[in-house]
């Protein structure tokens, strides 16, 4: 990866082909992908925000699989897009499964044994 981004910055984000012959079995195409996904220093790395999270799922609905129409306008890579909904999607699957498992009677605890109040006869 050093070495990637001492390339890039030494020939520029057009130089594919040269920066690959510096990297020992790897591809411009690769090279190129490397940068762009991960070590673009413009590539935003903090926690999503709750604003960037509705705007997500927003968009997915609107382009389904659109990774790559999507990135630019949340700011982020199309793999993070991409990884993001999917934890999210998760995350509503398993709350949606916790609300059934707390409604299904198979689940509930019967009450605790309270002996009657009255007097025996």
């Amino acid at each position: 990866d050093e070495i990637l981004k001492a390339a890039v910055m030494k020939y520029g984000k057009n130089q594919w082909s040269r920066i690959a012959s510096l990297l020992h079995r790897k591809s411009a195409k690769q090279c190129k992908a490397r940068w762009y996904e991960w070590l673009d220093p413009s590539i935003k790395k903090t926690e999503w925000s709750r604003e960037e999270e509705e705007k997500l799922l927003h968009l997915a609905k609107l382009m389904p699989t659109q990774w790559r129409t999507i990135a630019p306008i949340i700011g982020r890579t199309a793999a993070q897009c991409l990884e993001h909904y999917e934890y999210l999607l998760d995350k509503a699957a398993q709350r949606d499964n916790e609300e059934e498992a707390a409604d299904d009677p198979r689940k509930l605890k019967p009450p605790l044994y309270t002996a009657p109040s009255h007097p025996p006869f």
